[in-house]
């Protein structure tokens, strides 16, 4: 008997279909988008013509050719003008700036989250042979992934490029750290936090972990309540939460900022009262002081080379990650003191889930067997992957496959037989500054 969940070829062909129809009408959209971003471009091109030939220095009359083009075509589309400005900036700039990127979305070989990922981070680099440079590198990896894994590799690659250190521009932007409220309906508000990274996923991290250990002692509670009725115990029923768990991290978030006292460790900065679990990829040449890159946070978002020599500081263990001199590519890992050394090597070369385009990170999923295991797959490093556990459901109940190639490659098959490969994510290598040309000597006077 057919098992009822295989899926037969009327439905492949089915998913086929909707696969190509969904590729289609994403690459028209993007030729229609890029296609008024050039609109854009040109019309902002005209207004510079205009302003060029204004005889006064003054701002506002500079500024009016601009201004009244955009309440020109505002309007024409519902738009407010200072919205219609700022997108005639921007259509000038991806197109005049960053060509190659605008080309990729006007073939349908990228979206607008895409060009905008690597605008804001190409934006920085002034120089038009750095810009180039990181523009080539990181459109070769968004053309093969999506926009949000795009951003924690396009920002390593503008850090390296940027002749301001990582360390200059986060010291910069530590100034402008700020907390502020948005109010929303229905008698709510949204309390926001800008602040280093290292900071702000500590605590969502240790926010996190309570409110599952608050879920976690519901649990039992509900469990041993059950366990006592089933013995014929008469006895009153608890009161039980039925808060999810988004609810309780927010509780718990209010409750911990309007109760408890604010507490600055003179040691540690703050930073060694954070118990919270991330990963931190840290260069070894940063820890040294050789170069001036920065680490990274969760595969997410980088963080600064102080915060990262304060967190080494405060951690009771070590992952040394061995990549290749030249490819950056995971080798191996270690570690001093006992650990899961699989799940380590797993998580260091991975980062994240392995799903196509999921980003939830590695240390927060679980381990999937390519083979499975009843199937006769085997616990090792060329047959595991982290796979969040939406995905790894997901993979086994739809009939995805999953094949690994050289290099930690992975080749996913859908049930539709599309195939998908994922790469581990890529790294930038920060190289030791050169050593200073000696001095040469001065020969000998003949006198």
């Amino acid at each position: 008997m057919n098992d009822p969940l295989e899926p037969d070829e009327a439905h492949r062909r089915k998913t086929r279909a909707f696969r190509q129809r969904v590729e289609a009408s994403f690459a028209a959209e993007a030729r229609i988008l890029a296609e008024r971003a050039e609109i854009y471009a040109e019309a902002f091109a005209y207004t510079q013509e205009q302003t060029a030939k204004i005889p006064s220095a003054t701002s506002r009359e500079r500024d009016m050719p601009l201004r009244a083009m955009a309440a020109e075509l505002g309007p024409a589309v519902h738009v407010d003008d200072r919205t219609m400005q700022t997108h005639l900036f921007e259509g000038h700039r991806l197109h005049t700036e960053f060509t190659a990127t605008w080309e990729a979305w006007r073939d349908g070989k990228i979206q607008k989250a895409h060009t905008r990922v690597i605008v804001e981070f190409g934006a920085e680099l002034h120089d038009p042979a750095a810009r180039a440079a990181y523009e080539n590198d990181v459109l070769a990896y968004a053309v093969k992934t999506t926009a949000g894994r795009v951003k924690p590799y396009a920002q390593q690659v503008a850090d390296k490029l940027n002749p301001a250190t990582v360390q200059e521009r986060h010291d910069v932007a530590a100034c402008k750290q700020r907390v502020f409220v948005e109010d929303l309906p229905d008698g709510m508000s949204m309390l926001g936090t800008i602040a280093p990274s290292t900071y702000v996923h500590g605590a969502y991290d240790r926010a996190t972990q309570v409110a599952r250990e608050i879920k976690a002692a519901d649990l039992r509670a509900r469990r041993e309540y059950a366990e006592r009725r089933a013995r014929g115990e008469d006895i009153e029923e608890p009161w039980f939460d039925e808060r999810g768990l988004d609810e309780i991290r927010a509780d718990v978030v209010m409750d911990m900022l309007l109760t408890a006292a604010p507490t600055i460790d003179p040691t540690g900065g703050g930073l060694a009262a954070i118990r919270a679990s991330v990963q931190v990829s840290i260069p070894a040449t940063t820890l040294a002081g050789t170069t001036s890159g920065g680490a990274e946070l969760n595969g997410k978002c980088a963080i600064d080379p102080a915060t990262v020599r304060i967190l080494t500081g405060n951690a009771p263990g070590f992952d040394r990650v061995f990549l290749h001199p030249v490819t950056a590519e995971v080798l191996t890992t270690d570690r001093y003191t006992p650990t899961a050394g699989i799940k380590r090597f797993l998580q260091a070369r991975y980062v994240r889930c392995a799903f196509p385009g999921c980003r939830r990170p590695a240390m927060r999923s679980e381990i999937d067997h390519h083979q499975e295991y009843s199937k006769g797959g085997k616990t090792k490093g060329d047959n595991l992957g982290p796979c969040c556990t939406r995905h790894h459901v997901t993979r086994h109940a739809a009939g995805w496959t999953v094949e690994q190639l050289p290099g930690g490659r992975l080749r996913f098959t859908a049930p539709s037989g599309a195939v998908y490969i994922e790469d581990p994510p890529p790294r930038v290598m920060f190289l030791p500054d050169p050593e200073p040309e000696p001095e040469p000597e001065l020969a000998n006077a003949p006198f």
